[in-house]
């Protein structure tokens, strides 16, 4: 069973559906015949190599919130990061375009090693301090720390139409199941998931998806599962 994950290295509510749904594939009883593979979503995707911002200065100019809001909003996403095992800085994080991080990740597909660059980039992203936007020498580390080579790293970054292909068909075809948000889901295109549901919602459809054979169903809306789209990501409630 092939289960798919739209997501973006900059979308918060991913690095936690990640760990949410990688614990019920744990417990899952057919987790060896599950193969994960992870496409691309950009959530700025008109946004231009090297135009870098600080996260909680973007939230309240995109939100309308007080300063006093974005921290706190922050604060809860840190909670649910940290419910799931995962460190997450709530201050002094930047954002900014995602395309090469998408691109290197189709290169790691080839070579198996796609959901260690994911996982590294988000950890990158999320707990660390140094930025993986503000120059490619972060990502280049990155990459080879995921067991990738550093020239075909390099090569890649150097030449943009490399795997851009790649990255705009996997969002054509979110768009096209209806994805307009992300972590989305798809299990064994029968099932869709779309939001950082608990771990019990994914265990549920690991068991509906394993030896079905139906149309995509989608179990749980972006209504009812926090996620990231094009206007910003949501914010926890307390």
């Amino acid at each position: 069973m092939r289960v798919e994950i739209w997501s973006d290295i900059a979308c918060p509510w991913c690095y936690v559906g990640k760990a949410r749904f990688e614990r019920a594939l744990a417990a899952f009883p057919h987790r060896d015949g599950v193969e994960v593979v992870h496409r691309s979503f950009e959530l700025d995707p008109g946004r231009a190599k090297g135009d870098t911002g600080l996260v909680l200065p973007m939230l309240m100019q995109k939100y309308g919130m007080s300063e006093e809001q974005a921290r706190e909003g922050e604060k809860r996403l840190g909670e649910n990061a940290a419910a799931e095992g995962l460190d997450y800085r709530t201050e002094g994080r930047d954002h900014g375009n995602t395309f090469d991080m998408h691109r290197l990740l189709h290169l790691a597909k080839e070579q198996g090693r796609q959901d260690e660059l994911i996982g590294l980039l988000y950890r990158a992203n999320f707990a660390e301090e140094r930025s993986v936007f503000a120059d490619d020498a972060r990502v280049v580390e990155l990459a080879v720390e995921a067991g990738l080579d550093e020239g075909e790293v390099r090569a890649v970054l150097a030449d943009p139409e490399r795997y851009a292909d790649d990255v705009r068909a996997d969002e054509r075809e979110a768009a096209e199941l209806g994805a307009n948000g992300v972590p989305f889901f798809v299990l064994d295109r029968k099932y869709g998931i779309s939001g950082a549901q608990p771990a019990e919602v994914f265990t549920q459809a690991l068991e509906q998806a394993w030896g079905e054979r139906a149309p995509l169903t989608t179990l749980a809306s972006a209504d009812g599962g926090d996620a990231c789209g094009p206007d910003g990501c949501a914010v926890p409630q307390a």
